[in-house]
């Protein structure tokens, strides 16, 4: 990619500020005609940075971002690059699709296909979903399964994305500290987490037997309503949810689910504080041990009525090399408040299995393995 005209360095644009997840960007509108492989993109609007606020934006190696989403969420209501694409018929089919390589030692990283897709980089057919909500590429999940046992978390449907920006796959903090559980992952042990348990398990278990509705138990019981506060103070705020709601809501689910396997009281509670270690650091990463990896469960997310497993070699992340050799979980704890949230993101860790197609002309997503 590059631009095919020179720019002029005084920042004559409009000014303008984006906040991302882990960090921020402050700059000005320019135009260019801008080269993406063979094709060249007349006048398009981008975001010269004169600013970041973020470590992260510093230290990554990369020079900048390449949004491919709608234009209900694009700064200042600028045409996404892909929208001109379209627009100005350089493209055969309004599809663009990711394979991405997870061989470290391969010459090629990936591949991104504007205009199609490339046969050789998957295997069978597609499983499509409808996009849910223009703005992302957003579309409905199902259930998530670790090994063949269901987190019940999102059995009557769960808001997902699809975003090759986010190199985890991240979700709420219930049901991630349930697949870091799930894997023998483990955060930073929670005092806070096991405080809800003890002093308030009884309650959510009582609750649940007289068939209270999970999503006003944490309400009944004086803690928070599920994604909103009552006003209590906790130790820490994360996205606006504290760490006591984010327990509340982790052991409701957990006890309703086990309910419903009709597990004994003290079997469940048992299980709940040993999920407490499990609960993630304030980043929202767990690690795990690297020699452990084999004998790990895999973890199956429910697509379009198909599952789609990852493997532990797949949803791994290993750094450093002998003795400094980490392996850190790819679930990530991410808490989007509403309305926006609750709300998955599968990143790389997911597409880095299954290829994915974009299809803008019928507002859809496609999944099939990657070859």
């Amino acid at each position: 990619m590059g631009f095919v005209d020179g720019l002029n360095p005084s920042p004559t644009g409009k000014p303008c500020t984006i906040t991302y997840g882990s960090g921020s960007i402050s700059g000005f509108f320019r135009q260019d005609n801008v080269k993406v492989g063979g094709l060249v993109v007349k006048d398009q609007e981008f975001i010269e940075a004169t600013h970041e606020g973020s470590l992260s934006f510093l230290l990554a190696k990369f020079d900048g971002l390449f949004g491919l989403g709608f234009q209900e969420i694009s700064e200042g209501n600028a045409v996404p690059v892909w929208d001109n694409m379209v627009g100005q018929e350089l493209v055969k089919e309004k599809v663009f699709s990711f394979w991405l390589n997870r061989d470290a030692d391969a010459e090629t990283g990936g591949e991104i296909v504007f205009g199609g897709v490339d046969p050789a980089h998957f295997k069978g057919n597609h499983t499509y979903v409808p996009v849910t909500r223009k703005g992302y590429w957003q579309f409905n999940m199902g259930d998530i399964f670790v090994g063949d046992n269901s987190t019940g978390f999102c059995e009557q449907g769960c808001d997902a994305i699809m975003d090759s920006g986010t190199s985890l796959l991240a979700g709420p903090t219930t049901v991630i500290t349930q697949i870091n559980h799930g894997i023998g992952a483990t955060g930073v042990v929670s005092a806070e987490c096991k405080i809800v348990v003890s002093q308030y398990g009884e309650m959510i278990w009582d609750l649940l037997v007289s068939k209270v509705l999970p999503s006003l138990v944490c309400k009944e019981i004086g803690l928070f309503v599920f994604g909103k506060q009552t006003g209590v103070k906790s130790v820490v705020e994360q996205e606006g949810s504290s760490v006591l709601c984010k327990v509340c809501e982790m052991a409701v689910v957990w006890v309703e689910t086990r309910l419903k396997q009709k597990e004994t009281k003290e079997k469940v509670f048992e299980d709940l504080n040993k999920l407490c270690e499990s609960f993630p650091s304030p980043a929202g990463e767990s690690i795990i041990d690297c020699n452990n990896i084999q004998n790990m469960p895999n973890v199956t997310f429910t697509i379009g009525g198909n599952p789609f497993s990852l493997t532990p070699q797949q949803y791994i992340l290993k750094t450093g090399v002998g003795y400094a050799e980490t392996c850190i979980s790819g679930f990530s704890a991410y808490d989007l408040p509403p309305p926006t949230g609750p709300l998955w993101i599968l990143g790389d860790v997911f597409m880095g299995a299954y290829h994915t197609v974009f299809d803008s002309g019928n507002l859809q997503i496609g999944i099939a393995k990657n070859a």
